[in-house]
């Protein structure tokens, strides 16, 4: 198992885990160097691949964003790799929708309240080898079908118009 302090200077298969602090208290582990952050790709296409890759999106949207989310349940517990997204055209609702993923993180569930991300959260390093070994293969899939990142500072997230 991974202690916090060794999921920040982790580095497998040239993808590293580094943790942020969210308003609410909790804490995310996010995947870094993962290639998938910034990649913009047509909604159904995003979807077709992401669940031939295990991430479903079962209830997980709203009419601008979109979660991709597969279940490890372990020895250790129960956790969710997630892979977010918004829309920055379309309307996820009406399937017409153009994604643009960001950075995927991985979290543990907690009967009845849902999946948590606390400081003291410990992560299995054999859940963390085999997450990023999914980001790795979703990212080689995406990468046949020519898909560029989108330009940070050049977008405008459909809510704003």
């Amino acid at each position: 198992m991974l202690s916090l302090q060794q999921c920040r200077i982790c580095s497998i298969i040239k993808m590293s885990v580094y943790f942020v602090r969210e308003p609410k208290g909790g804490l995310y582990m996010y995947f870094e160097n993962t290639n998938l952050e910034n990649l913009t790709a047509d909604q159904e296409l995003l979807v077709s691949i992401m669940k031939k890759h295990g991430l479903e999106c079962d209830g997980g949207w709203d009419y601008e964003r979109m979660t991709f989310d597969k279940r490890f349940d372990t020895r250790e517990g129960r956790y969710y790799l997630r892979v977010f997204a918004y829309a920055i055209s379309g309307d996820v609702g009406a399937h017409d929708a153009i994604l643009t993923l960001m950075k995927p993180a991985l979290g543990k569930y907690y009967y009845p309240h849902g999946v948590e991300y606390g400081d003291d959260e410990v992560y299995p390093a054999h859940l963390v080898k085999k997450c990023e070994e999914i980001l790795k293969k979703v990212k080689l899939e995406l990468d046949q079908f020519s898909i560029e990142p989108t330009n940070k500072n050049n977008f405008e997230p459909v809510n704003a118009r």
